[in-house]
């Protein structure tokens, strides 16, 4: 696997490359702002790129930017963003892209090293792994909820669970519920948010994260 790093804190950016140079991956770049990054993105082709959110000069959205921008150029890129701040912009943009992996997890949540190298490992073989307390922020800037109103809780906490990049089985081992009614569950938030196997969108827990903050 091989992968770019955008963060602009210099500490940090040392430490999460030796971390994961610890854990034999191929760190190909770890840039400190938006224009080295895209540079290194087109210098290295890597397969997921580590993405902070503020970034110089404004330290506002533009490593979400950059990350949108990276994606737009090399569509197959995985992305995951590791930041302390959910930012609006730009967010769904990259949520909704097609193509490889997306993740949004913030700092300060991710308490064992083991389940961030899953969650990169997850969005690099083009999964999804959303922090819940990020999905959460979304949706209420958002005001869903309406959208929300045609769940039911449970469907509601299946979706979040989904949302987390959990698989079925893991679903139903947090929620202490059989694989049949996991499939249930899933199979009706499905069909209330109006999605169905042949629309050609690709990943259906995917879209029904999307569908859920598009409202």
């Amino acid at each position: 696997m091989r992968i770019v790093i955008a963060e602009d804190d210099a500490l940090l950016r040392e430490g999460l490359t030796l971390l994961l140079r610890n854990e034999g991956l191929d760190v190909a770049a770890a840039a400190g702002n938006p224009d080295d990054f895209l540079k290194a993105v087109a210098e290295h082709e890597p397969d997921i790129a580590v993405v902070d959110v503020r970034m110089p000069p404004t330290f506002t959205d533009e490593g979400l930017k950059a990350a949108v921008e990276a994606r737009r150029r090399h569509p197959k890129l995985a992305v995951l963003v590791l930041s302390a701040w959910v930012e609006q912009s730009y967010a769904h943009e990259l949520l909704a892209s097609s193509g490889g992996g997306v993740g949004y997890l913030l700092k300060e949540r991710v308490g064992k090293v083991a389940d961030f190298l899953d969650s990169l490992h997850r969005v690099a073989n083009g999964g999804t792994a959303l922090d819940p307390e990020v999905v959460s922020q979304l949706l209420v800037r958002r005001k869903a909820d309406d959208a929300l109103g045609v769940l039911s809780p449970r469907e509601r906490e299946v979706l979040g669970l989904m949302a987390e990049g959990l698989s079925n089985a893991a679903i139903g081992e947090k929620l202490v519920i059989s694989a049949g009614a996991v499939h249930k569950h899933i199979g009706n938030v499905f069909l209330k948010l109006g999605l169905n196997s042949e629309d050609g969108s690709g990943d259906r827990r995917v879209q029904a994260v999307l569908a859920y903050l598009d409202h």
